[in-house]
């Protein structure tokens, strides 16, 4: 049933109260079982020990590539395979899988990048010749389904800040502060919080794409793809904004763009672009702009926005 080849580094299903408002599960959930299958994964390359209070080096999360190809609903029961993209001296792009066992159907794709690091500082440094050795054994070919469809892959230089964020007069989307609950053993903020929060604030997403007023009910919305790129990582305490604005259009998706930042110093904690698009929620099925809605988007796009 399942055609995907790899080492299965999670397996469970989807709990109800892990859904969002949606009837689907939530963006931060596959983000979380990500990071949970990155702890199978590092033991399958000699780092057992890597996300344990007092390890001396981890695995760190740079960027992430989501595509969400098949919903996940409550009950749902699930799967992930994972193994390793590319290898370079001290970082790794890592492709998971999270597959729906009982159909083998791809419910999302991550593609990973993740630094070899030590626990306190987040210091690069090279892998050793036993992990570099096993991790040459669990490599894997991308499959056509996990490539990016409407986003871009290529190196950026991030212009993220309080001060553009202002110019560009980007939608306060969300704001607050972390907890300690909210953070891992090394007392960072957990990568899903970053998608988590961006979630949180989607009620306002209206306001990104041009629209007004109120939508029919049966009427929602879904992210199709992702790209998240960590710059820093909060602590315990540490404040946020979440800034958005419309990038473009794909088709009859949104482009849009969101910045994570630390309102005392502007700098930014992370920038994301999602592709989303309109949800039927009775057919489960995705809604095409109209041209009303496409002019309305049109004049909403912010020049220039982008990671």
């Amino acid at each position: 049933m399942d055609e995907f080849n790899g080492l299965e580094v999670w397996r469970g299903s989807v709990n109800t109260w892990e859904c969002d408002a949606m009837g689907h599960l939530n963006v931060r959930f596959y983000v979380a079982r990500a990071i949970e299958g990155l702890v199978g994964l590092a033991g399958a390359i000699g780092m057992e020990g890597a996300f344990r209070v007092g390890a001396d080096a981890t695995l760190q999360v740079r960027e992430q590539h989501i595509r969400f190809l098949r919903e996940a609903r409550p009950g749902a029961a699930m799967h992930m395979v994972a193994g390793l993209i590319s290898l370079e001296p001290s970082e790794a792009r890592v492709l998971q899988l999270l597959i729906h066992s009982q159909t083998g159907e791809l419910a999302a794709t991550f593609q990973t990048v993740i630094g070899h690091v030590t626990t306190r500082e987040g210091r690069a440094f090279p892998w050793s010749q036993r992990t570099a050795a096993l991790a040459q054994g669990l490599m894997m070919r991308v499959p056509d389904r996990a490539q990016p469809r409407s986003v871009s892959l290529a190196p950026v230089q991030c212009a993220a800040g309080l001060a553009r964020a202002d110019l560009l007069n980007l939608v306060r989307l969300g704001a607050g502060a972390f907890g300690a609950d909210e953070c891992d053993v090394f007392g960072r903020i957990r990568p899903e919080l970053f998608i988590g929060r961006v979630s949180d604030g989607v009620p306002r997403l209206r306001e990104v794409i041009g629209e007004s007023g109120e939508q029919p009910a049966h009427i929602g919305g879904a992210v199709v793809e992702y790209r998240l790129i960590h710059l820093d990582w909060p602590r315990a305490g540490d404040r946020f904004e979440i800034r958005s604005g419309l990038a473009g259009l794909a088709g009859s998706a949104h482009r849009i763009v969101h910045w994570m930042l630390d309102p005392i110093s502007g700098r930014a904690w992370g920038s994301a672009e999602a592709v989303a698009v309109r949800l039927d929620l009775g057919a489960r099925r995705m809604v095409p702009l109209d041209d009303a809605a496409r002019a309305r988007a049109s004049a909403a796009i912010i020049p220039g926005l982008g990671l």
